[in-house]
C-alpha cells in the first residue's frame, strides 16, 4: 500500500469516527459538517431510507432528540478506499439510555447490535464526507451462535444476549 492509500484509510477512519462522537455528544452542527452536501441517503435500523440533507439531518436531530445517552464501541472496522469513494463497515456495539431517575441516578441503559455500511466520498477540498449509512439490527447472539445440542444459544426468547432489542439508531 502506497503512503497515500495509507493516509486515506486514516482519513476515512477519522471521518467516520467524528460520525459517531456527533451522535454522542449530542451534536447536530459537528454531525451536519460530517456530511455531504450533495444528494445522501441514510438506513437507520427499523426505518425506511431517507434521501437528501435536509431529511438525513432531520432524521439524526430526531434521534438525538429522543436519546439522553448513547455510546457506540465500533468494533469489526474495516476500510476501503478507491480513488474518491471509500466504504467503512463495522459492528456498532451500542450502549444507549433513557432519561435519569428521579433520584438522579442514571436512568435504564439497554445494549444493541448493529451492523453498519458507511459509505464516504472526497468532497472538492478534499475532506471525507458521508455520502450513505446504512444499518441493520443484529438479531442473533455472535458469542453464542450455537449452543452444545446445535441450536440458537436464544432460541427461548426470552431477549437475553441477542441484541436485537436496541429502540433505535444506526
Amino acid at each position: 500500500m502506497s503512503g497515500g492509500a495509507s493516509t486515506d484509510v486514516e482519513a476515512v477512519s477519522a471521518a467516520n469516527t467524528a460520525l459517531y462522537d456527533a451522535v454522542e455528544r449530542g451534536d447536530l452542527d459537528a454531525l451536519a459538517a460530517t456530511w455531504l452536501d450533495a444528494d445522501v441517503h441514510v438506513v437507520h435500523p427499523g426505518w425506511p431510507v431517507i434521501s437528501g440533507r435536509g431529511e438525513v439531518i432531520r432524521s439524526y436531530a430526531l434521534i438525538m432528540a429522543n436519546t439522553d445517552y448513547i455510546q457506540f464501541f465500533l468494533t469489526d472496522v474495516e476500510v476501503s478506499v478507491l480513488g474518491d469513494t471509500a466504504v467503512v463497515t463495522c459492528t456498532e456495539n451500542i450502549l444507549s439510555g433513557g432519561p435519569a431517575e428521579e433520584d438522579g441516578s442514571a436512568g435504564p441503559l439497554v445494549g444493541g447490535l448493529v451492523v453498519a455500511t458507511n459509505v464516504f466520498r472526497r468532497d472538492g477540498r478534499g475532506a471525507w464526507k458521508v455520502w450513505s449509512h446504512h444499518g441493520s439490527p443484529v438479531l442473533i447472539d455472535r458469542d453464542d451462535d450455537e449452543d452444545d445440542e446445535g441450536g440458537s444459544a436464544d432460541e427461548g426468547g426470552d431477549g437475553e444476549g441477542g441484541g436485537g432489542g436496541i429502540t433505535e439508531i444506526g
